[in-house]
């Protein structure tokens, strides 16, 4: 049941993923009723509170503060990691765009079936485009948790 549901997780993923990699899904804001219905699920204030913590994160993995980095992870990825150096060390070996991208701009967050997706576009050294795609989990207490983050390349290209 666990891998059904990750199954579906990141088929979200990439369908959202292929809403934002095109061209005119970036370049072209959505109509206003659209973008409208888009953020209802969510106020501006937790849009920013939640591109806030993936900043904060992305920031102590760059510095190699893992048990930082850690601390924005949701309980299933701290259970799946056990500790901080894992995490880091996985994050290093799997996600190196995140720590080596020259540029990063947040685009607009998406609740899509249920799950809140926040992407990140990451413009790499040679200029390649990718999209990261963050999962974002309430905790036990309100707040916001990153439970994953699939990285999609882009068809967009940097100037």
């Amino acid at each position: 049941m666990n891998e059904e549901r990750s199954g579906r997780r990141l088929a979200g993923a990439i369908a959202l993923a292929a809403l934002v990699a095109g061209v005119p899904a970036i370049a072209q804001p959505a109509p206003p009723h659209e973008t409208d219905d888009a953020m209802a699920a969510l106020p501006a204030s937790e849009w920013t509170t939640i591109q806030r913590m993936i900043g904060d994160q992305l920031a102590a993995l760059r510095s190699g503060d893992a048990v930082r980095a850690f601390s924005f992870a949701s309980m299933g990825i701290r259970d799946q990691f056990d500790d901080a150096p894992t995490f880091l060390l996985m994050v290093r070996q799997r996600y190196a765009a995140l720590l080596t991208a020259r540029y990063t701009e947040f685009l607009e967050g998406a609740v899509i079936d249920g799950h809140t997706i926040q992407p990140l576009r990451l413009v790499m050294s040679d200029d390649t485009v990718l999209v990261a795609l963050y999962e974002m989990q309430r905790d036990g207490r309100g707040g916001w948790r990153i439970a994953g983050c699939v990285i999609a390349p882009s068809t967009v290209r940097s100037t």
